[in-house]
């Protein structure tokens, strides 16, 4: 889809509307529960939210003339239907005259429903049209699948899997059922006992007759028919029959050349039945490994696997090495696997909630730039789904700025305006609110926009900016964010776009996002002549993004590592089909470098209300924020997109120039600074969009560089940056602890807890120095950033009497001549495990003291609440999560300072112990970390 106009995307099954609502009573997902509601409600509670069962405008699924539509599926299918998807136009029925479906195009085979079966062909020629805008391989029948004398008013969709799909045809006398999908070369047909039919678009050259295996050729592409074992084809000019004895199946496959019949027969009975992909994020590695398999049941015989084509985005990264086989299709080159599975490992972008403040932007201008932001109409657009996400999205970019300025008052006003906005639309009954849609098992926004509601269009466009604007919320106030308050209402939106799970009776699995073919659908029907289309692939990374910062957020580490895979997965996917990065998926005659628009056939220079330059690039590019950042695997050919524009525009943007300038910043900092700091002042922001965000992101880029994509970190949540030759580091801890964060060129980051720490930028791969921490309780009361073996250290007994606040016979560790330079809005962190035994009623105190100069004389002293222990063997973790007790002074930079640290018992008459050294984790080692690099 795109801000301006509508895209195109499909989905799954709907529920009998009396069982949807004894499952909403019981349906859980992504870790929340949605309450039990009374038959019939209207209105159902999640949390301190809700949504509606009412269609609040009248509006919902519908057909072209605008009567509403259910899905198109067999009785007794009671699964979710998914929509969005290659195939849906099979289920969702756009048009009141084509009860069949549109083109479908799985690859390398295209298809279509018709009465008399499935048509099904290869297309390998491909025609430029739209005055050169669009390359398209369109479906021109080769073959029809089916039975003899078929003839269904109808067909309907029977089964499904993560990328295949078994539709039926039945007409009263005769029943006829297709399985096909992504990558497979086959197509399985079960034919309910009457005999085998194929019919030819015109007489096809015969080239292997084998009784029940017939090789041929047609309209220049090459097939093979396998009947079963004693059955036996017969060609009759343009239609081929085998009675099949009593059995019902047969199968079809194109083929790459004919000599490859042979091991494509090794398969031809090994019927996939099911596919299914998982993923494992590796957080420590930076990696991401996913597994595409299918199950087969052999027809006869014993043979299991079959012969999979991988597209380019697949294969580049494929554990697997390729057999000789390949196939043309609109992604470029498929190459062919066979067996039961394969499997892809990609590392892993990093996605920051913010870019840190840096020694190059003026703080000065960026806070009244901030200021701005906080001051102004905080909702001028729509209230749809679609413009409140973008008002969303743009406030909480800013938030996070101002946190970093020490701008609390805009920074909460601005939380305000999130949480307000996001509460109104969680909570049905007011004039923005969500829908369930039984009989499409779907969430609805209304006021709706673009199809959202009767196209099922966008869904994952649209909640995209929800999700982020609640992870921001999130990082703020957990409370806000958890199940039992908001949380559930916004996961809700999550399992309506892009559901992690398969067994949700509410939602369908992964309704937005295609996992074979990598990237997103944005039409809930599918229906056009070119397949589905996704045009702003950069929303759906919006979406992943967010699900990775939520996840971080909330600590829910299944919607986190969702994100990644889904962000990681179609970051490649966008490298290949939208920007073609290797020049190996265009035709070699079609005239542009990017595309605005993918479709199931080809793809096209264009958007779905426009042919103005700007939004063409534009649109695969906002919304930008830290999960922009992969696009750090694209710089030259950013260079040469933004080169492109400017030539079809006739010089530089001028409507969408903020969000080119940030994109340009992503492949060359240095132009784009420029551009940002001529033109800053004489121009108006993109809607959702801000000066203080592009400020914020261009001069944080070219101060540091732009992003490394050869360097990852041991969580998802940082990113290094190069600028001539000196690496940069950034990270966010969104943990209550400090953590070191470990970077695959061997760096290290110290990251205080709630934080986004950056080193100083060195070439220099070793440790930073002393002053970026973290700090460990060494021998001989020094703090070190070499910790030794985990050993314990005994705090001395008081005298039963209270010292909450003055240290009463410390442990006093030092760490002296430390020179570090000031972390704007950092603070102190510290994780000490401590241990009272079986004791009752002691409390450790911690109090943290800085001499700025190494004189003597401490600037800055912290003092913590005490952590009142419990009485049970084993340490416990106290950190400065408790809150200060006391402070007094101020921080300035370390020059030869020193760094104090003193713990003892406040409470209690016996000693207790704080653990030293390192233990095995970060998470079972004490540590301080100072808010200095």
């Amino acid at each position: 889809m795109s801000p301006h106009a509508p895209g195109s995307r499909p989905r799954r099954r709907r529920l009998p509307s009396v069982l949807a609502t004894v499952l909403l009573a019981l349906a859980t997902g992504a870790g929340v529960l949605a309450p039990a509601a009374p038959a019939q409600a209207a209105t159902v509670t999640v949390g301190a939210g809700s949504y509606t069962t009412d269609v609040p405008t009248g509006v919902g699924p519908a057909n072209s003339d605008g009567r509403a539509v259910a899905p198109k599926v067999v009785p007794g299918v009671t699964e979710p239907v998914p929509t969005n998807d290659w195939w849906s136009s099979l289920a969702f029925q756009r048009y009141a005259g084509n009860p069949y479906s549109e083109n479908l195009y799985p690859h390398p085979l295209a298809a279509k429903a018709v009465a008399s079966g499935l048509e099904i062909s290869y297309p390998t020629q491909h025609q430029i049209v739209g005055d050169g805008r669009q390359y398209e391989f369109p479906h021109a029948r080769d073959l029809t699948l089916g039975v003899p004398g078929l003839n269904s008013p109808d067909t309907r969709v029977a089964d499904w899997s993560d990328w295949t799909v078994t539709a039926q045809w039945a007409d009263g006398a005769r029943t006829f059922r297709a399985t096909l999908g992504h990558g497979l070369p086959f197509v399985y047909a079960d034919t309910a006992g009457a005999a085998a039919q194929v019919s030819f678009v015109a007489t096809p050259t015969v080239w292997a007759d084998n009784g029940n295996v017939l090789g041929i050729t047609v309209n220049g592409h090459h097939y093979a028919l396998f009947a079963p074992t004693g059955a036996d084809w017969t060609l009759a000019g343009t239609v081929a029959t085998a009675p099949l004895g009593g059995r019902t199946y047969y199968s079809v496959a194109v083929l790459p050349n004919t000599s490859a019949l042979a091991a494509y027969q090794r398969y031809a009975y090994s019927f996939v039945t099911d596919t299914r992909v998982s993923w494992d994020y590796d957080e420590a590695a930076g990696r991401l490994r996913t597994t595409y398999a299918v199950t087969t049941q052999p027809r006869e015989g014993t043979t299991t696997g079959t012969m999979m084509a991988l597209y380019r985005h697949q294969w580049l990264v494929a554990d697997q090495t390729p057999t000789a086989h390949s196939y043309v299709s609109p992604r470029g080159t498929m190459r062919v696997v066979a067996g039961s599975s394969f499997s892809t490992t990609q590392r892993v972008p990093g996605v920051l909630p913010n870019m840190p403040l840096t020694s190059g932007h003026d703080t000065a201008r960026l806070r009244e730039l901030v200021r701005q932001v906080a001051t102004g109409a905080p909702f001028p657009n729509a209230p749809d789904t679609y413009w409140s996400g973008k008002d969303l999205g743009r406030l909480a970019q800013v938030v996070p700025i101002a946190d970093q300025l020490g701008d609390t008052a805009s920074r909460d006003t601005l939380l305000g305006h999130l949480k307000s906005r996001l509460e109104e639309w969680f909570t049905a009954g007011g004039s923005a609110q969500f829908s369930y849609n039984a009989t499409w098992d779907t969430l609805i926004g209304y006021p709706a926009s673009y199809g959202s509601d009767a196209e099922l269009n966008d869904h994952h466009f649209h909640y995209g900016y929800f999700v982020m604007a609640a992870a921001t919320v999130a990082r703020y106030d957990a409370a806000w964010a958890a199940e039992s308050r908001w949380g559930g209402m916004l996961e809700m939106l999550v399992r309506d776009a892009n559901n992690p799970r398969r067994d949700d009776p509410l939602f369908p699995f992964l309704r937005g996002f295609d996992p074979y073919a990598g990237h997103g659908w944005a039409s809930g029907h599918q229906g056009f002549a070119a397949g589905n289309n996704q045009e702003s692939s950069s929303e759906s990374i919006n979406f992943s993004a967010g699900l990775v910062l939520w996840g971080e957020a909330t600590g829910d580490t299944q919607l986190r590592d969702l994100g990644v895979y889904l962000l990681t997965t179609e970051s490649a996917a966008i490298g290949q089909y939208w920007w073609d990065v290797d020049e190996q998926v265009f035709p070699a005659n079609y005239g542009h470098g990017t595309v605005g628009m993918v479709w199931g056939n080809g793809a096209a220079y264009s958007t779905w209300w426009t042919a103005n330059p700007e939004e063409i690039h534009g649109i695969n590019v906002l919304p930008i924020t830290g999960g922009s950042l992969h696009l750090g695997a694209f710089q030259a050919d950013i260079r040469a997109n933004i080169a492109e524009m400017e030539a079809a525009n006739g010089g530089p943007a001028v409507e969408w120039r903020d969000i080119l300038w940030e994109f340009q910043a992503v492949g060359d900092p240095a132009r784009a600074r420029a551009a940002w700091e001529a033109g800053w002042q004489s121009y108006t922001p993109e809607q959702g969009e801000s000066k203080a965000h592009t400020d914020s992101w261009i001069v944080a880029l070219d101060t540091m560089g732009a992003p490394d994509p050869s360097v990852t970190a041991s969580i998802p949540t940082a990113a290094a940056f190069t600028k001539n030759g000196t690496r940069t580091y950034v990270a966010h801890n969104f943990s209550g602890s400090a953590i070191t964060v470990a970077f695959s060129d061997g760096r290290t980051l110290a990251v205080p807890a709630r934080s986004t720490a950056s080193s100083a930028g060195t070439t220099d791969p070793g440790q930073p120095g002393t002053g970026a921490g973290p700090f460990y309780l060494g021998g001989g009361g020094a703090l070190t950033t070499t910790a030794g073996a985990a050993g314990t250290a005994t705090i001395p007994a008081g005298d039963g009497s209270t010292s909450d606040g003055t240290p009463r016979n410390p442990l006093v560790y030092e760490a002296r001549g430390v020179t570090a330079t000031l972390t704007a809005g950092a603070s102190t962190a510290f994780q000490f495990l401590v241990d009272a035994g079986t004791t009752v009623g002691l409390a450790p105190q911690v109090r943290v003291s800085y001499d700025l100069t190494g004189n003597g004389s401490f600037e800055r002293v912290e003092t913590y609440r005490y952590f009142a222990t419990d009485p049970v063997v084993g340490a416990e973790r106290y950190t400065q999560a408790v809150g200060l007790h006391s402070s007094s002074g101020s921080l300035g930079n370390l020059s030869g300072g020193t760094v104090r640290l003193e713990i003892w018992n406040a409470l209690g008459s016996r000693p207790s112990t704080v653990g030293t050294g390192a233990g095995a984790t970060a998470q079972q080692t004490s540590s301080l970390t100072i808010p200095f690099h």
